[in-house]
């Protein structure tokens, strides 16, 4: 008998396996939309696809293939073998995943001029996407704010160091208590 767990643990692989299939399909062989989408009838063929479909056929496979990590990386344990550590509340699943796939198809539509205003308007959502996600990884999580004096840790030690802040801090804080 499966229990909840299991299920969504199994919901998780077989919906990660196909999203990466589906992935690498359109990443790897774009032309097999081609083969999909003609009909019986040949009115037309092309044997090969515009450079909107590549250029579309690829980042929609890069996005699918994030969403599938995101599925296997988040796949639940009934028991953890380790103690989870303390994770803040500004995390999110997809973060690390699409933050990376963001940042790589900026650079993808950087460097493709074929497809004219399209790459600029995606480089910039993507671009917009990846440094918002990497400024959240670095800069967001709570562990950086002291819980006894309410200083930012981050700068506090910056260059040489605030000990004239940093012991008033401590003085008023021993004052108050």
């Amino acid at each position: 008998m499966m229990t909840s767990t299991s299920s969504l643990a199994v919901w998780s692989c077989i919906s990660a396996g196909l999203l990466a299939l589906f992935a690498s399909a359109l990443v790897l062989f774009p032309r097999f939309l081609l083969f999909l989408s003609q009909s019986d009838i040949r009115v037309e063929e092309r044997s090969s696809l515009t450079n909107l479909e590549s250029f579309l056929a690829v980042h929609f496979g890069a996005y699918l293939g994030a969403v599938a990590l995101t599925l296997i990386l988040n796949i639940p344990t009934p028991e953890a073998p380790i103690p989870p550590k303390d994770v803040s509340a500004l995390y999110h699943p997809l973060l690390v995943p699409l933050t990376i796939a963001s940042s790589s198809l900026a650079f993808v539509s950087w460097n493709t001029k074929t497809v004219g205003a399209l790459a600029t308007v995606t480089f910039t959502i993507d671009a917009t996407i990846g440094l918002w996600g990497l400024w959240t990884i670095l800069f967001a999580s709570s562990r950086s704010i002291s819980k006894t004096t309410g200083a930012d840790k981050r700068t506090s030690a910056f260059l040489f160091g605030n000990k004239a802040a940093a012991s008033s801090q401590k003085k008023a804080l021993n004052k108050g208590a």
